[in-house]
């Protein structure tokens, strides 16, 4: 079992997930974070630290059209270790559905 991150994370990008990584599994895109299955060693420490719950084991339902977007883009993101300053706006969008089709970008982030 991995952990992925879902659309919840889109737009909000608070990364306090990053800080309490172990093997530093998380990729930064221009609007959200990935998590690399193959290096994801299932500690779940993550999962209770997103405010947002963008963070769900593989095994969830709800986490199957979040795998492969994952692995994707984990493999072309740079890997971040240290948290960022999340967005200025991220407050607003934390509520917000459907944000994959409405903002989300396959540019990376800055680590």
């Amino acid at each position: 079992m991995t952990y992925v991150v879902n659309e919840n994370c889109i737009r909000c990008k608070l990364m306090d997930c990053i800080e309490v990584c172990p093997v530093d599994c998380f990729y930064v895109g221009e609007n959200m974070l990935v998590i690399h299955p193959d290096e994801c060693i299932d500690c779940g420490v993550c999962e209770p630290e997103c405010p947002v719950e963008a963070i769900i084991p593989d095994t969830d339902s709800a986490a199957e059209p979040w795998l492969e977007l994952n692995r994707e883009y984990s493999e072309a993101w740079p890997n971040i270790t240290r948290k960022g300053t999340p967005p200025a706006d991220s407050d607003q969008y934390r509520e917000e559905t459907g944000k994959f089709d409405k903002y989300f970008s396959p540019n990376p982030g800055e680590a």
